[in-house]
């Protein structure tokens, strides 16, 4: 019965260490979605799906600008690169990839 209250209060103490440290927590689980995303953008074969996964990197950078207390670039981070630059990739891509297309289909035939 020792063991089964020392493996409880361990379990408690750790709690209590990730309750205190919350702030880690969500920066370390920021950064993995981060990391992942990152690597996404280059191995994915699709260049759209790699255009949104930009986007999302750069959310979490917005986001790492809130938890550094720069609210200000934070938004601008946000307004400018995910507001505007990643939709400015999304739209060249699909509008490159229809004439890339066409030019395919055409040299088929």
């Amino acid at each position: 019965m020792e063991i089964l209250n020392d493996i409880w209060n361990g379990f408690c103490g750790i709690m209590e260490y990730l309750w205190v440290n919350a702030d880690l927590v969500a920066f370390v689980v920021l950064a993995a979605i981060a990391i992942a995303a990152s690597l996404y953008v280059v191995t994915a074969k699709e260049v759209v799906h790699s255009a949104f996964y930009l986007a999302l990197v750069f959310v979490c950078v917005a986001v790492t600008y809130f938890f550094l207390e720069a609210e200000f670039i934070g938004v601008i981070q946000m307004l400018v690169y995910v507001g505007a630059i990643t939709i400015l990739f999304a739209f060249s891509i699909m509008l490159t990839r229809r004439y890339i297309m066409r030019t395919e289909c055409d040299s088929d035939e």
